[in-house]
């Protein structure tokens, strides 16, 4: 090896450490859309807080990560991630086969389960019970695909909206029979309308909500399951919980 092939070789050895802490140590740009009280949503001051923005700052803390949650609108939150716009999302996003085809999760940091927002005078008890009733869903979301199955993907009486205040907004409006959405967002938005009501349906499953990443980023991926893990353990996890929801966190 010549001087000049050597002095490059050595100048790389040495410039490849600054490029790697340089990567590690920059701000990721995490997407949220902060229309989803009690989990993302903006304050008086427009500064975006939640359930969820509580986790990732929490998390982001444990393992020494830099970062920067801008409001993304859920219709464009994977798009964001896909091109590059952002890093993670965390957006109360449920965690499904077909959704982890396209892109890798965190561990759960949240269980929910599906939740019917009705007037206080409805006599609605289930799901089959809205058959022929109109129903709002957030547009892509679980409960769209709940209600899609049920009744129909087509079915002219399921109305898809951009956001859970849309839907409760439709509700307390008359538009519609009933909302379908997050149990934790339908039972904060149901807590503020005296006007409305929630319905369990023991046949919801429970799902987990988890923080989402580029598939193949398992870096990522690892460092969000060791802080979780530590949030846990630590028990920040519980006291952002009962922040958020008044109560401890417990397994249903």
């Amino acid at each position: 090896m010549n001087r000049r092939t050597l002095a490059l070789a050595l100048g790389l050895a040495l410039t490849l450490p600054a490029l790697n802490a340089s990567a590690q140590n920059r701000e990721l740009v995490v997407a949220s859309s902060a229309t989803y009280a009690p989990f993302a949503f903006e304050n008086k001051d427009k500064q975006i807080v939640g359930f969820d923005i509580d986790i990732i700052n929490a998390v982001a803390k444990q393992q020494g990560l830099k970062i920067k949650v801008v409001n993304t609108p859920w219709s464009g939150i994977f798009a964001a991630l896909n091109n590059g716009d952002v890093d993670l999302v965390i957006s109360g996003v449920t965690i499904n086969d077909k959704r982890k085809q396209s892109y890798d999760f965190s561990p759960p940091y949240f269980i929910a389960h599906q939740l019917i927002a009705v007037a206080k005078n409805s006599t609605a008890t289930t799901l089959k019970s809205l058959a022929g009733k109109k129903v709002a869903v957030v547009n892509a979301s679980t409960a769209d695909d709940v209600a899609s199955r049920e009744f129909g993907k087509t079915n002219p009486n399921i109305h898809r909206f951009e956001s859970t205040p849309l839907i409760i907004s439709e509700l307390a409006g008359g538009g519609v029979d009933a909302a379908i959405g997050d149990n934790g967002v339908i039972a904060y938005r149901v807590s503020q309308n005296p006007e409305l009501k929630s319905v369990e349906d023991p046949s919801f499953p429970e799902e987990g909500f988890g923080i989402v990443v580029k598939k193949g980023d398992k870096v990522m991926q690892d460092k969000l399951t060791a802080g979780l893990a530590a949030i846990r353990a630590d028990g920040s996890y519980n006291t952002i919980y009962k922040k958020w929801f008044a109560k401890d966190f417990a397994a249903r």
